[in-house]
């Protein structure tokens, strides 16, 4: 058991991680699409999805460092960084290693988005979609408890949570661009007519 303790930390980090990753996508589809509206309170909403993102980082690091201290599928920095340079199945950690650097830059704008446009703030956070879909193929090709008919099933059900909820969100943004247009064009049929006419 001391032999492997590791590999069980490993194991069990990324598991913990990749839930945890899902339900802060989960939360904050939810918030953009009012779902949870007059349930709780906005500054709640944030903070949560907020504590679920950062929670997640902290997981996936203790899935890392399991793997780095573990010695029986010996990952160094490079199989861990380098897509492919791993022996241990290389495509399924390599969507693996991709979604960390994905983690990565939405976790690393998050904390400084006082400090940039919201533009680039918004266009990095929308790589939690790739995100998720990148850890929940690697959880389901290269972990070993992914055999498990219960573990597919949660993914399988949160996988298409993130779907509904995200055409829901793009379907709101259409609708919202639908009417603004709608309304600018209103409001420019009834506007005054300037210039000489209006003397006349």
């Amino acid at each position: 058991m001391s032999e492997q303790i590791w590999w069980y930390t490993a194991r069990a980090g990324g598991i913990v991680g990749w839930a945890l990753l899902a339900a802060s996508v989960l939360w904050g589809l939810a918030i953009s699409t009012k779902a949870t509206k007059g349930r709780v309170r906005p500054n709640w909403m944030l903070d949560l999805h907020r504590f679920l993102g950062g929670l997640g980082v902290v997981f996936v690091g203790v899935h890392v460092v399991g793997l780095v201290a573990d010695s029986y599928a010996h990952f160094g920095l490079a199989e861990l960084l380098v897509p492919f340079a791993s022996t241990y199945r290389p495509a399924a950690v390599a969507w693996g290693i991709v979604g960390l650097y994905a983690l990565v830059a939405v976790e690393a704008t998050s904390l400084a988005r006082k400090h940039l446009p919201r533009k680039v703030w918004r266009m990095t956070h929308g790589l939690a979609f790739p995100l998720y879909a990148f850890s929940t193929i690697h959880a389901l090709t290269a972990g070993t408890d992914t055999t498990e008919l219960w573990l597919q099933a949660v993914m399988i059900l949160t996988s298409v949570l993130v779907a509904v909820l995200t055409v829901v969100r793009i379907a709101g943004l259409s609708g919202g661009q639908t009417r603004s247009a709608a309304n600018a064009v209103t409001s420019s049929s009834w506007a005054p007519t300037s210039g000489p006419a209006m003397g006349r």
